[in-house]
């Protein structure tokens, strides 16, 4: 890689960066590219150790990677990205049209849930939960609120997975049809029912649960398994558990 090539990148991403989405990371990069995102410009600065790291774990994609990543100097990535992964790559990508996330959310009959986050406050949490939503198949991670679901912060806890299910910002009145089944401490056992593939499974805050608004268009109120005295679970950990209990994708076929 000349000097050239290295400059050149850094105008690029430049260019691109106020409309794209940051891919924080290796694996968010990876994860990325094996889901279909559109990135413009992808930047290391050890392309060596990058593509050791795609032999090892990511053996599809080390041809691609080969071709895309442009080995720039350390202290200019360091100017590029506000906290640099420990893998020293980072990426700028295409986010997916609004209209196609909402298709994909609304689409019927949907054959898996759309998970909602009731004005969530911590970015990483959001990134978690939609890191949990790609993994189960769910159909998407719908957010209310004024947080951004596709912030840096949030694209980096969720391993770029973000390109792997729809993920959009909604007001409440405009949440996918389909049945709601809010979670809420005073709700019956998530054991006692089975949730639908067709379902809205929404999570409150941990401080504040759903909003009052919610809990009035919810269809049902379920409760997960807590000893007493508990206050509450971690988001990301009561929606791991809900979509268990919806049931996620099958066995692996050997």
């Amino acid at each position: 890689m000349t000097e050239d090539e290295a400059a050149a990148a850094v105008r690029q991403w430049g260019e691109h960066a106020p409309d794209a989405v940051l891919l924080d990371g290796f694996h968010a990069l990876k994860h990325a590219l094996r889901f279909g995102a559109d990135v413009r410009l992808a930047v290391t600065s050890d392309k060596a150790a990058a593509l050791e790291l795609a032999a090892a774990l990511a053996d599809d994609l080390t041809g691609t990677l080969a071709e895309r990543l442009v080995e720039i100097p350390a202290q200019a990535l360091r100017e590029l990205v506000p906290r640099i992964h420990p893998t020293g790559v980072a990426a700028l990508a295409v986010r997916p049209a609004r209209r196609a996330n909402l298709d994909a959310l609304s689409r019927a009959p949907r054959k898996a849930p759309v998970v909602v986050l009731d004005n969530p406050r911590n970015l990483g949490n959001v990134g978690a939960v939609i890191r949990l939503a790609a993994g189960f198949g769910a159909t998407g991670v719908v957010t209310t609120g004024d947080m951004d679901p596709w912030h840096p912060n949030a694209v980096r806890a969720g391993a770029g997975l973000h390109y792997a299910t729809a993920v959009e910002r909604l007001p409440l009145p405009e949440l996918p049809p389909g049945p709601l089944y809010a979670l809420d401490p005073e709700g019956d056992d998530i054991r006692s029912l089975t949730l639908p593939d067709d379902a809205l499974i929404a999570f409150g805050s941990e401080r504040h649960g759903i909003s009052p608004e919610l809990r009035e268009r919810a269809t049902r109120l379920v409760a997960l398994p807590m000893r007493p005295q508990v206050s509450s679970y971690n988001l990301a950990t009561s929606v791991a558990m809900a979509l268990f209990h919806w049931g996620g994708p099958g066995p692996a076929q050997g």
